[in-house]
């Protein structure tokens, strides 16, 4: 276990080094994921133009449920408003956070509505 200073440090680091690979373009925008402790952020932004198109968040959800299944809910509601949007294909930007838990249950719970990444 490291310092929390550390920890979001290096997810800073891993974050900067994904992104200089990861473009999210007008045809094919980037899913970015921001992971609190309590809540979780989804938002799809069109980089080239640097305008967000949709997004959605756990914070005017319940939270009497687990976070996992917050974050599946989020995944499902980002997907809906994707497509109503007119965008099918992502780029799934991780925003340095390992592939588990939270973030997985983001990104199945967007596949399973139609989300294509």
């Amino acid at each position: 276990m490291g310092s929390k200073k550390f920890d979001t440090r290096a997810r800073y680091i891993r974050h900067r080094r994904v992104r200089k690979k990861i473009v999210g373009l007008t045809e094919k925008p980037r899913l970015s994921v921001f992971r609190s402790n309590k809540h979780i952020h989804a938002q799809i932004i069109d980089d080239e133009n640097g305008t967000t198109l949709v997004a959605s968040s756990s914070l005017k959800l319940d939270e009497k449920i687990s976070k996992i299944d917050l974050a599946k809910i989020v995944g499902e509601e980002i997907a809906e408003k994707a497509k109503s949007a007119g965008v099918k294909k992502v780029v799934f930007d991780r925003a340095g956070y390992k592939f588990h838990g939270r973030v997985k249950a983001l990104a199945d719970g967007a596949r399973s509505k139609g989300l294509i990444f």
